[in-house]
């Protein structure tokens, strides 16, 4: 009978928001992968356990990632921790996650910090609804691919970065987003300088660029909001008649009436207006 690989969250920066259930499973299971064994050992000394581990980061995951499956399928148990807050967020974990479920090895969650819903919760952001971003890519192009498509989002957007890439990625969502979009940058989650600074990504960038930041970074940035989206909508008829606009849905297929309700719509005005528009036009 297989093991199972446990997911535990750990620490983002204070050590108490373990878990009871991560300590113990820490301390039965039968071996840890760690994403950095020289970070993790801190944790495992402070809590006195002794489990043994070994390493499983983004340049080992595949050769390392079948031998803990080989391990697993023998009967042993793992669980995997990463730098901090929660595996496969951001880390190779999601990669073991779906190798251990093609061999049919049971994996389970043990939840606990994440920074991504740190940061939100306290960012004075709408959290209803929110995209994940992590890091942006690393490569130019894909970079750019990303920063178009967030242009376009209406969510929340989060985002991590180090702090000596800050200033250069306030300025690209600046580009992208606009300097004045809604921000907030979280600092030193759970620690005792936590910061939750609530600004502009134009503001942001600048502040930053006079005041060296320290400490890893999470990005709570407003989505675009209902207005903008409809009047970005509005906008691409301004060009259009509203005979021609009309006439573009007849052309589909849709009966007089129901091409003027359309055109009003896409226009955001009454029907009324339109028909008065064609009777006086």
């Amino acid at each position: 009978m297989s093991g199972t690989l446990y997911l535990c969250a750990t620490p983002i920066g204070n050590l108490e928001d373990i878990t009871f259930r991560v300590v113990r499973t820490l301390r039965e299971v039968d071996l840890i992968a760690a994403e950095d064994t020289r970070n993790s050992i801190k944790l495992l000394n402070h809590f006195e356990i002794q489990t043994p581990m070994t390493s499983y980061h983004e340049y080992n995951k595949f050769e390392k990632g079948r031998k803990l499956v080989e391990r697993l399928l023998g009967g042993e148990n793992i669980a995997l921790v990463t730098d901090a807050g929660t595996p496969g967020i951001s880390d190779p974990g999601e990669e073991l996650v779906k190798m251990c479920y093609e061999s049919g090895i049971s994996v389970t969650s043990l939840p606990g910090p994440a920074a991504c819903i740190t940061a939100l919760t306290i960012s004075g952001r709408e959290t209803r609804r929110f995209a994940f971003e992590a890091f942006l890519p690393s490569d130019k192009k894909e970079r750019l691919q990303v920063l178009e498509e967030l242009e376009r989002e209406t969510r929340t957007m989060i985002l991590y970065e180090a702090p000596h890439r800050l200033v250069k990625t306030l300025r690209l969502l600046g580009e992208h987003l606009g300097e004045m979009r809604p921000a907030t940058v979280c600092r030193e989650l759970t620690k005792r300088h936590e910061t939750a600074f609530l600004t502009t990504l134009g503001e942001a960038a600048a502040y930053y660029e006079a005041n060296e930041p320290k400490g890893e970074c999470v990005l709570v940035v407003a989505g675009k909001s209902r207005e903008e989206v409809d009047e970005e909508k509005r906008s691409r008829w301004e060009g259009m008649g509203i005979e021609e606009h009309i006439q573009m849905y007849l052309d589909q297929g849709m009966d007089r009436k129901e091409a003027m309700k359309q055109a009003a719509k896409d226009r955001g005005v009454p029907k009324r207006e339109i028909y008065n528009a064609l009777v006086h036009g």
